[in-house]
């Protein structure tokens, strides 16, 4: 049995998730099967080793985007009696680049030294924290902004009901539909049932913005500034809604 389960959100960039697949798989097929989500994806533009494919239509017209993308996903597994055969879940969108060979296995690594790190995030060589990862190899944290995240099943299951999850709120809010602050909510819950987050350069990655930038009309979405404006307006306003917050900067002084 596989430890991991890997899932890559996709719309309308099958060669570009096809070629991230490959690289996963390369890596880590030992210790992990790989899904692929359609996130309204038309049907000439579905990779060739899609598992589910959300085709209905307002996600053909929107997508899922991240935060509805991976509950889909995770509770299609669950609907599957799959969900309990993996202990992690690394979570990726189709427009991470990773910058080693090395991928998984590093980073199970140390999920299995820290049994209370609930979320691991490989570090971006543009985050100001790889500038500290130099003189150590992992940092506890209560932010993050990535495009991957190895997320341990027991820490799902601690901060969500999944036996009543769906699409909109298995791991993460599904009314914060573009994920602006997304992740800042789940560590807040990690911290408060004794889980850690941390980043890692024993795996490094990035988001390569160029895809968007230069297929937005392919993915069915905004151009990328307006895009990016929208991203940080729709998610301001979930989390003044939420938690009466104004700004990021104060849920990250809460978290």
């Amino acid at each position: 049995m596989k430890k991991v389960a890997t899932i890559i959100l996709n719309r309308n960039l099958p060669h570009v998730t096809n070629k991230l697949r490959s690289a996963i798989k390369k890596a880590d097929n030992d210790i992990t099967d790989i899904f692929i989500l359609e996130s309204g994806s038309d049907i000439n533009q579905l990779s060739e080793y899609y598992t589910w494919h959300a085709n209905w239509k307002s996600a053909k017209k929107h997508g899922l985007r991240v935060p509805r993308g991976f509950n889909y996903a995770l509770t299609m597994l669950y609907k599957e009696k799959k969900f309990e055969n993996y202990d992690y879940f690394f979570l990726v969108t189709n427009d991470t680049v990773f910058e080693r060979k090395r991928i998984l296995k590093p980073l199970l690594k140390i999920m299995n030294k820290h049994k209370r790190l609930g979320v691991l995030s490989p570090c971006s060589k543009h985050w100001g924290e790889f500038n500290l990862l130099k003189t150590r190899s992992i940092m506890y944290v209560w932010y993050l902004q990535n495009t991957a995240y190895l997320i341990r099943k027991d820490f799902i299951k601690s901060i969500s009901n999944i036996s009543k999850g769906n699409i909109s709120n298995f791991l993460y809010d599904g009314k914060n539909f573009r994920g602006y602050c997304l992740e800042l909510e789940i560590i807040a819950k990690g911290y408060i049932n004794n889980w850690a987050t941390a980043i890692t350069n024993a795996t490094v990655c990035s988001e390569n913005e160029e895809y968007l930038k230069n297929n937005f009309r392919n993915i069915k979405t905004e151009p990328y500034h307006k895009n990016l404006n929208l991203y940080i307006k729709e998610g301001e306003e979930w989390m003044f809604n939420k938690y009466g917050f104004k700004s990021k900067w104060n849920f990250l002084l809460y978290i």
